[in-house]
């Protein structure tokens, strides 16, 4: 993104980005796109980027004359279902978000929050975020086109919340990283941010290792581990002044407008104990969220199930539970090896899924020869006798 070109606000093109939302680019560029062409780039990008908007972003995409970053931004921007969630954490009078960016955070913010202070060290999404936030007739924030710690310390007032999204210093770091690898560093800021604000909200990626950021950070006093259909989206860390008590986990998986929720604590998950079984009457399979968040132990104990095994991280009871996963009906147990299977099973399509077994996916289906799909379930994985077995299953 080299600059905020207003020219492309436009009536007919903006008429021409929306006829053609779900046009090929290439076969587009080729046709002809007919309007001069250094505005030819940016049509492309506005069209590449407001079509990933459009289930991500509903508010935004549906709305007329909105002008839209780079597709790398919309990628890295919130959803608004997440949004959502990380607005329903916070209230008051004040918040700063120190790394606005597109401003999706900014808006769900905006809804709870009195006042909200968008910052952002990029001058043109900040210019764009101020501009749709306009269109979209919200009034309450306001926008400074700088880093947003050099704000904060202009400031000469408190404010209820201060929310940051870190963002990576390099990318070849790779994809697992610490906190103060991250602009801006948080551990080194931390003491300077809670002179400004009682409560602190940081967003991080899902890759974030939860042991490894509870020790860069102090005041920690819950996590939100966010999913969205299953795949986690969000760390949520919130800071709270002086706090110095257990840790509490919260784990929510949002589908269908429906959230599947699992809360517990990182003492009692560090020192609880799982009962273990083999294959009884029902299996569950913790839905992603839980799992990011490691509470192998604790939902074991809170929902009275058992383990087939420590490291399997399947669950299974006699009686038929509410689980905050995907649940079946087992129908089979049998020992791993191709004439066992072949004798008891002899599925030749099934949904496939391996917990804590030395092979992959693909090599099962290959050396068993079933294809993917149909309404059949099957887990490879390892009992609480360290052999290996496959359990055939129906979903409930």
């Amino acid at each position: 993104m080299t600059n905020f070109n207003k020219a492309i606000l436009n009536s007919a093109i903006q008429d021409f980005i929306n006829n053609n939302i779900n046009s090929d680019i290439a076969t587009l560029a080729l046709k002809g796109i007919p309007f001069q062409d250094h505005l030819k780039q940016d049509i492309i990008t506005q069209i590449e980027a407001k079509k990933r908007c459009e289930k991500k972003l509903s508010t935004w995409f549906n709305a007329p004359n909105i002008y839209f970053p780079s597709k790398l931004n919309i990628e890295q921007t919130s959803s608004e279902v997440t949004a959502q969630y990380k607005a329903n954490l916070v209230s008051g009078h004040s918040l700063i978000d120190l790394t606005g960016g597109f401003g999706v955070d900014s808006l769900y913010f905006s809804k709870k929050v009195d006042t909200v202070l968008h910052c952002d060290i990029n001058k043109i999404l900040s210019s764009i975020a101020a501009y749709n936030a306009s269109v979209l007739q919200i009034k309450n924030i306001k926008f400074y086109p700088e880093d947003g710690i050099k704000v904060l310390n202009q400031l000469d007032k408190t404010l209820d919340w201060i929310y940051v999204d870190p963002s990576r210093r390099d990318d070849t770091k790779g994809k697992v990283f610490l906190l103060k690898d991250c602009l801006p560093n948080i551990p080194e800021h931390v003491t300077m941010l809670f002179k400004h604000a009682k409560n602190i909200l940081i967003k991080t990626s899902p890759l974030l290792d939860i042991k490894s950021g509870s020790n860069e950070l102090q005041n920690v006093k819950t996590i939100h581990c966010v999913a969205v259909n299953n795949e986690v989206k969000e760390l949520l860390w919130v800071l709270e002044e002086n706090f110095t008590g257990d840790i509490q986990i919260k784990t929510s998986n949002i589908k269908n407008g429906d959230t599947q929720e699992f809360n517990f604590t990182l003492e009692t998950e560090n020192i609880e104990v799982a009962e273990y079984s083999l294959p009884l009457t029902y299996l569950y399979e913790p839905n992603a969220a839980i799992l990011k968040s490691g509470a192998f132990n604790s939902i074991a104990n809170t929902l009275n199930i058992y383990k087939l095994h420590k490291h399997s991280h399947l669950y299974t009871s006699t009686n038929l539970i509410d689980f905050p996963g995907r649940t079946f009906k087992i129908d089979n147990t049998i020992n791993y090896n191709k004439k066992e299977f072949t004798k008891h099973i002899g599925l030749k399509q099934a949904n496939v899924t391996t917990r804590n077994f030395p092979e992959a996916v693909t090599q099962i289906r290959k050396k068993l020869k079933i294809k993917d799909g149909g309404k059949h379930y099957l887990f490879f994985t390892t009992n609480l006798n360290n052999s290996k077995i496959v359990l055939s299953c129906s979903k409930l």
